[in-house]
């Protein structure tokens, strides 16, 4: 294995560990009516590595995370859970992943991060509609009436926060010159 693939797999594990460690210390329900749906910041080193090493290294993350979470963290989610932070992350990662390693601006990647948000916020939508009538044993009318004064702005808050820290950490890390090696090794691969 070549030096920078294995520079890349423990960097990618290190921001694994740290997603993980997280979500186990930060997370509090948003809207206390429905206490499931909770933020944590642990999307925002999966961003962070999405906008350094590309969207197929953001969505190998992804998947990592989603099912070490799924059973530790969130295991009362089950499967369902981790479908649903893989399809959730997933999505922002490969918009914002695609976007930003086209444009790599910073105005590309606050860009990449509103798309990202946008994308993710729309699949919830769609996906809560499918998905959660059978985590609760309820009709898809039941889900209905919560999409817009709840799962919308739910999601709108928890993507665009993690994405305006991720950006922010993001460019303070680069700006110091901690991710500058990180980033360049990314753009010759």
């Amino acid at each position: 294995m070549k030096k920078e693939n294995v520079k890349k797999l423990t960097t990618l594990a290190m921001f694994a560990a740290i997603s993980v460690v997280l979500v186990t210390l930060i997370h509090f329900p948003l809207f206390p009516a429905m206490s499931v749906l909770e933020y944590d910041p642990a999307d925002i080193p999966i961003f962070i590595a999405t906008f350094l090493f590309g969207p197929g290294a953001g969505l190998l993350l992804t998947a990592v995370v989603s099912v070490i979470q799924g059973v530790t963290v969130s295991a009362q989610s089950g499967i369902i859970g981790i479908c649903m932070h893989f399809v959730a992350t997933g999505s922002y990662v490969l918009v914002a992943g695609f976007f930003y390693k086209r444009r790599h601006t910073t105005s590309g990647l606050i860009v990449s991060g509103v798309l990202g948000t946008l994308v993710m916020t729309v699949m919830m939508l769609l996906w809560n509609l499918i998905l959660t009538p059978v985590f609760y044993g309820t009709p898809v009318q039941a889900v209905i009436p919560l999409l817009l004064p709840v799962i919308l702005p739910f999601n709108l808050i928890k993507a665009g926060g993690n994405t305006i820290l991720a950006i922010a950490l993001f460019l303070l890390l680069f700006h110091r010159g901690i991710l500058k090696r990180f980033y360049q090794d990314s753009l010759r691969a």
